[in-house]
């Protein structure tokens, strides 16, 4: 995965929530995903389309997701209630967005967040997508952003070479 795909989502990343919340975001060293990594309690993902494809997750300890939402909401939100997953849906589609518009590609869509609120879920990615671990720590404690895209002309070579393969 190109670099310059990564980058927008850290600087994504750390300018909502000092913009949002004041709360400063130091980045861990990227890895790859090697199968799943390590579980977590609440996940928001969002897909990408168009220009690039796959997804893009944002995954939290239960103890980080409340902190975050309470700085968030300006108010204490328990995990079973509806506004919980919006507000951390509502943060996912914010990183997306913002990475969205510094991506400098013509044509991306965003979809509509999604999010998981279960304790040791685990995330799955497309198969042969790789997928970019970003470790992230604030004050409230730490979470991940899992990146999973490609640019679509990538998508479209793989796709030519495996029909090409099968004839």
């Amino acid at each position: 995965m190109d670099l310059k795909l990564i980058e927008p989502f850290i600087l994504s990343i750390q300018n909502v929530l000092m913009t949002m919340m004041q709360l400063p975001v130091s980045v861990g060293m990227p890895r790859l995903k090697n199968g799943f990594a390590a579980p977590r309690d609440v996940s928001g993902v969002i897909g990408m389309s168009g220009d690039v494809n796959g997804s893009v997750v944002l995954s939290f300890p239960i103890d980080t997701a409340e902190a975050v939402v309470m700085l968030f909401c300006g108010e204490r939100l328990e995990r079973d209630e509806a506004e919980f997953a919006d507000a951390i849906g509502e943060l996912a589609n914010m990183v997306a967005g913002g990475a969205k518009a510094n991506l400098g590609l013509r044509s991306v869509s965003i979809a509509c967040p999604s999010v998981v609120v279960g304790p040791g879920h685990f995330i799955a990615q497309q198969k042969g997508m790789p997928c970019v671990v970003i470790p992230c720590m604030t004050d409230l404690g730490g979470f991940s952003i899992e990146i999973a895209i490609r640019l679509a002309s990538e998508v479209e070579e793989v796709q030519s070479s495996s029909a090409r393969a099968r004839a």
